[in-house]
């Protein structure tokens, strides 16, 4: 299936009906009197988080839904049926912006959260309606409500509990691939990512979900490379592992060059628990690695963890130091979100 993870999407209600202009004529019925019925509501345009849905790639060769009017009302005090709904189903994740592509309208993080997007019109009033002691016969309905007709984007960001992140060809591919049953492109030269990948991780009987996105080059804030369109991906996650290549010539430059991207990109993406590995370990000697993670951590200023995605070394320490920064970030967003108990009154 092909990722898409951001898809323009015309939309417009349905109309109400209008109301109806009648008179009871029956045989035998010596006063008739209005009896027109009102017009049916119009059907409302609404999006709803799924199940089963990581793309919005269904919105590429469907981009206009329209909902149906509601039918006008009808003689003998008939209402007009009711206009269907239209639902837009769209990934867990998925954040509605307005047309100006910066107002969030609705951000569906949970399954079966839904919004309406544009409301149905009201159908019109018939005769029926406006019957009265000095006008008892009446001949004015109203018309329905028009729908409303709008233009939104649809973004989806994965969620994820942890995300990776670093330089093409950083590895970040092989350790998705070590570490979980997700089998994305693996290959030699850079860019082999060309979209987000996502892997169930398990350590010590517990799972959790890691996101791979394509990887950032100098400049990717300014549109270079692929740009930093993907890194919405990992606005989610918990904790971030930042992988480097060992075995490249100058270790702390490449470290600098992603966390200078972070921070350009703005928000609190660059201030996420991160956490640091030493990648490719597997090429290097004794000598090389201490070389290289002295000069990482001086960069860090932290520690630096030691892994290779290839041979496997170092994998089980990483995965239990991420693990532990997403169980914190839980239990902080926990208590964050308890109310404190009120005081004892007799």
């Amino acid at each position: 299936m092909q990722f898409l993870d951001l898809a323009k999407v015309y939309i417009r209600s349905g109309g109400g009906g209008g109301g109806a202009v009648s008179f009871r004529r029956e045989k035998y019925i010596e006063y008739g009197g209005p009896d027109g019925g009102d017009g049916g509501k119009g059907g409302s345009v609404v999006a709803e988080a799924v199940e089963g849905l990581n793309t919005l790639i269904d919105f590429r060769y469907q981009q206009h839904f329209f909902a149906k009017n509601g039918v006008p009302g009808m003689g003998k005090q008939r209402t007009g049926a009711d206009g269907e709904d239209v639902i837009l189903r769209v990934p867990v994740g998925t954040e509605i912006l307005d047309e100006d592509e910066e107002t969030v309208i609705a951000d569906l993080t949970e399954v079966g959260q839904r919004v309406v997007l544009a409301r149905g019109g009201n159908g019109g009033f018939g005769n029926l309606h406006f019957k009265s002691s000095t006008n008892q016969a009446p001949r004015r309905a109203n018309a329905g409500q028009p729908g409303v007709e709008r233009t939104i984007w649809l973004r989806l960001k994965l969620i994820a509990d942890a995300g990776l992140l670093g330089l093409p060809n950083a590895g970040k591919s092989t350790f998705l691939a070590a570490s979980s049953n997700a089998r994305p492109k693996i290959a030699d030269y850079p860019f082999t990512t060309l979209h987000p990948n996502l892997g169930v991780v398990g350590i010590d009987e517990v799972e959790f979900v890691m996101a791979d996105i394509p990887g950032l080059i100098e400049g990717a804030h300014e549109g270079r490379g692929i740009g930093d369109r993907f890194l919405g991906h990992v606005e989610r996650c918990s904790v971030l592992l930042h992988l480097v290549d060992g075995t490249s010539e100058d270790v702390a430059e490449d470290y600098r060059v992603i966390i200078h991207e972070l921070e350009s990109y703005g928000g609190a993406l660059a201030d996420k628990p991160r956490i640091t590995a030493l990648n490719k370990i597997d090429a290097l000697d004794d000598e090389e690695r201490a070389e290289k993670k002295a000069a990482l951590e001086a960069a860090t200023g932290g520690n630096v963890l030691m892994m290779s995605g290839v041979s496997r070394e170092g994998l089980p320490e990483v995965l239990r130091a991420v693990r532990a920064r997403i169980d914190a970030d839980k239990l902080r967003q926990r208590k964050a979100g308890e109310e404190e108990p009120e005081s004892w009154r007799p």
